[in-house]
Order: C-alpha cells, then sequence, then structure tokens
C-alpha cells in the first residue's frame, strides 16, 4: 500500500534494529499513551514473534499490521494496525497507531490512515473501522477527526496505559457514514 510519502507494509526481520532505535528515541513521546513495555520487548526474540504474528494474522486476515516507510530513505517513521478484524454481520475492525517523536505532525500518520480506511473500505469490505484515545490526547483525536472518525462515546477502564486502566474516547469511520460532521468537544 502506498501514500504519496510512504510505502505500508508488513514488517520485516530486516526492520528490527530500525524499529528498536525509533521505539527507543521515542520513548518518552509515547509511553504515556501505551502500554507497559514487557523486559523483553526490544529484543531480537521478541520482534521475531512479532513479524511471525504480523505475517500470520495478515494471511488469516485478523489483522492489517503495517510499517510506514518513508518513500525518499526508507526510514521507518511508526505502525499503523488495524487488530481485531470481525466479519459476518460486524464487517468491523480496529484501528491502532503510533509515530516517532520526530515525524509527529507531520501529515504521515494522516496518510497513513487515509490509505488504510480506503483499502479496508474497497479492498477488504469492511464497514465500520473503530479507533479510541485517551481524552487528553488532543492531537491523535484532532487526528481522527480530521480522517473521517466521528466521535461516539466513552468506554470506562478501556485499555491499560502506562500500568493502569484508563477510560478512553471512542471514534467510528463508517463507508456508508451519514452522520455529517459531528463535534467532539476539542
Amino acid at each position: 500500500m502506498e501514500t504519496p510519502r510512504c510505502i505500508l507494509q508488513l514488517p520485516e526481520l530486516r526492520d528490527h534494529m530500525q524499529w528498536v532505535k525509533q521505539r527507543q528515541s521515542s520513548k518518552h513521546f509515547l509511553m504515556e499513551w501505551e502500554p507497559v513495555w514487557s523486559p523483553d520487548y526490544i529484543s531480537k526474540r521478541a520482534f521475531q514473534k512479532r513479524v511471525y504474528w504480523a505475517n500470520k494474522s495478515f494471511l488469516n486476515q485478523s489483522s492489517l499490521p503495517l510499517f510506514i516507510i518513508r518513500k525518499e530513505d526508507q526510514q521507518l517513521l511508526g505502525a499503523i494496525t488495524l487488530d481485531n478484524i470481525r466479519r459476518g454481520p460486524a464487517q468491523s475492525g480496529t484501528l491502532g497507531y503510533w509515530i516517532g517523536h520526530d515525524f509527529a505532525q507531520l501529515g504521515y500518520m494522516s496518510e497513513a490512515i487515509k490509505a488504510v480506511v480506503a483499502y479496508c473500505f474497497s479492498k477488504i469490505d469492511l464497514s465500520r473501522i473503530e479507533a479510541s484515545t485517551l481524552p487528553e490526547n488532543i492531537p491523535s483525536r484532532g487526528l481522527l477527526e480530521k480522517s473521517g472518525f466521528k466521535y461516539e462515546g466513552v468506554a470506562q477502564s478501556y485499555l491499560q496505559i502506562s500500568g493502569r486502566w484508563r477510560t478512553h474516547v471512542l471514534y467510528a469511520n463508517l463507508r456508508n457514514d451519514r452522520r455529517g460532521k459531528t463535534e467532539a468537544g476539542i
């Protein structure tokens, strides 16, 4: 999958050191928005498992885990994953993403989200894409809204972030959305 400036692709074993460098250099930027990293989180073995899971989940169509690579220099910028793909009457999935500190708010993630949403609606026939973020994560909320997601509500104690259960605001993007523009109180 491509955007104007990036390639979205499954992670590969050769990406390990670039991924480690990006995650470590952005750790303080990301840690308030993410689950606590396991002790072996950046190890080669853990990354091998991540690559194996990514390929297996892509093949069985339960997830679309992609690295975001800048075209001009092959720099790993971050990742975007459509996870928990549900078929049948739901036809939906859950979007998650992260980007390195040096590349935040430069439009890369916006490009990636738009590409993944278009792919999900046109190629894999999803009807609904859900996303959540912490209420105080104003950049992430703005990114979702700019990308066509609409605020839907609040989920109490939704995910463990930084070691504690945190309430999240919920967003969704619908293939045939008739709701129009909504305000999320930002």
